[in-house]
């Protein structure tokens, strides 16, 4: 084996009380206090990286993260240290070796997010940090129509936030729906090749407007068409998203996706 080792691992957070996955020089992150436990008990410098930077008040059922040391710590070892150091809204469920050149984000081919909104009168105390609450009724048909125009490539320049430096806004969109398990809940799951600053949040509050009856589905088209952010709805809050699945091609073998499982 290499002098240098590549450990991948998987995590479940509670996004609630960070300030998102990436350092920062102020405010508390997921990044920070893995890489501190990691330091602690490896003693020696490292860099964490990560499938995708959550934002503040995010959650993850998946992320995936990998960093590369000189330790002869196996993972399994070191993900039970670490989950006995690490707080309880950080769940380590999974740590592997991986090959030298694997990287969480660029070697991933696809990730899912789901939004989660409550659409009933009353709120409900035990989901307000992971729901966004809607007490007026939606036009949930109208909104699916929408969902199905986001299928396919397109410049999705007006759901992308400003402050992104990404070379292009087209992404490949292979799955946007949307399903009700009752009680006034709303789940949206959205599969692409890659996306934008804020797209997920600013396409979840932009398909909300059309529920509520200030467009329709064909104003919706024009909306992804006209490639202009200020002409899109609002964006949703923060605490109703989840970053749920990271998918790769691995080396020797097909397409996996890394779950909590």
């Amino acid at each position: 084996m290499d002098e240098h080792r590549n450990i991948r691992m998987v995590l479940r957070y509670d996004g609630t009380r960070f300030h998102g996955w990436q350092s920062q020089a102020e405010g508390s992150t997921i990044q920070d206090i893995m890489e501190e436990k990691i330091r602690l008990i490896l003693n020696e410098p490292m860099r964490l990286m990560a499938a995708g930077r959550t934002d503040a008040g995010v959650h993850a059922l998946c992320q995936v993260c990998h960093f590369h040391t000189r330790s002869r710590l196996n993972p399994e070892s070191l993900r039970r240290g670490l989950n006995s150091l690490l707080p309880p809204d950080i769940f380590i469920s999974r740590a592997e070796y991986v090959s030298s050149n694997f990287h969480s984000r660029y070697s991933a081919t696809s990730k899912v997010y789901e939004y989660r909104i409550l659409n009933r009168p009353e709120p409900d105390p035990f989901t307000r940090f992971y729901s966004w609450h809607i007490p007026s009724p939606l036009d949930l048909p109208e909104m699916n129509k929408c969902l199905s125009l986001l299928i396919g490539e397109h410049d999705f320049s007006s759901f992308m936030s400003s402050g992104s430096s990404v070379r292009s806004p087209i992404r490949r969109m292979m799955e946007a729906e949307m399903r009700s398990p009752g009680e006034g809940l709303l789940f949206f799951e959205f599969q692409a090749d890659g996306f934008l600053r804020h797209m997920v949040r600013n396409i979840v509050g932009t398909v909300v407007e059309v529920g509520k009856g200030r467009w329709d589905s064909g104003k919706f088209l024009e909306l992804i068409e006209a490639r202009d952010r200020r002409l899109a709805g609002a964006k949703a809050p923060a605490q109703g998203l989840f970053l749920k699945m990271v998918c790769y091609e691995e080396e020797r073998g097909p397409k996996t996706s890394l779950t909590d499982a």
